[in-house]
């Protein structure tokens, strides 16, 4: 399979890797400093890159009938938009704040856990993500991602990087300390006790393995999917 790279930062270079050693040829490397010349040829395409070239990159995708991959965050207020367009070019698309395999299932536990604390009014939740002192966007997308889990199964309406004001805010700490690949506490806390959901990312291999497989599944489909579909978690 032929794989385009869209980004080659620190996860680029991982994912290049990893996509070697799983026979695959990559056929373009995109950074700052070159063009798209040999996305056209590509089966599929992963973008790993910075939130203000993703809209440019994924629209790239769609233009050239390449199904893309993204793990790029912080450029969601466009995300509607990318949608229409992979509609209108009958495009594939697959984006995710987070690949591995073990947070998809995290995201799968923190929605059973949430449903379960809907009905306990003495809990109140809180999350916290740390994270390298690189990474751009706060809180992470997993962290937003988390955070809708929680609103979408509870009486919770939305989160804040603020103290929360209301009962039904969610407060998310975001820390950006040193090397750190990502760590994810969800805790629900009251008077006498508390429970807390947490994942701990040791390195980036994890989101470029999950990244790659989720390449494989897409290519030659055309579609909206997330990961629950390449994993069937639904």
């Amino acid at each position: 399979m032929k794989i385009a790279l869209l980004g080659y930062g620190k996860m680029g270079k991982v994912i290049e890797r990893i996509a070697l050693e799983r026979g695959h040829e990559i056929v373009l490397k995109k950074d700052e400093f070159n063009t798209y010349d040999g996305l056209s040829t590509a089966d599929v395409a992963i973008d790993f890159s910075v939130p203000t070239a993703a809209v440019s990159n994924i629209s790239s995708c769609f233009n050239n009938n390449v199904p893309v991959v993204s793990g790029t965050t912080g450029w969601l207020e466009h995300f509607d938009e990318m949608i229409a367009l992979c509609n209108e070019k009958q495009g594939g698309f697959i984006s995710s704040s987070n690949f591995s395999l073990g947070v998809n299932i995290f995201f799968e536990l923190n929605e059973y856990l949430a449903k379960i604390m809907s009905q306990f009014d003495s809990y109140k939740v809180s999350m916290e993500e740390i994270h390298h002192t690189q990474k751009l966007d706060a809180p992470s997308g997993t962290a937003i991602s988390l955070a809708k889990g929680v609103i979408e199964n509870s009486n919770y309406a939305n989160w804040t990087l603020e103290e929360a004001k209301n009962n039904n805010e969610i407060h998310i700490e975001a820390k950006r300390i040193g090397d750190v690949p990502g760590t994810h506490t969800v805790t629900y806390d009251s008077i006498v006790d508390s429970i807390e959901l947490k994942h701990t990312a040791h390195n980036r291999e994890g989101f470029a393995l999950g990244a790659v497989i989720a390449a494989e599944w897409l290519a030659g489909k055309t579609g909206i999917y997330s990961m629950k579909d390449v994993l069937n978690l639904k």
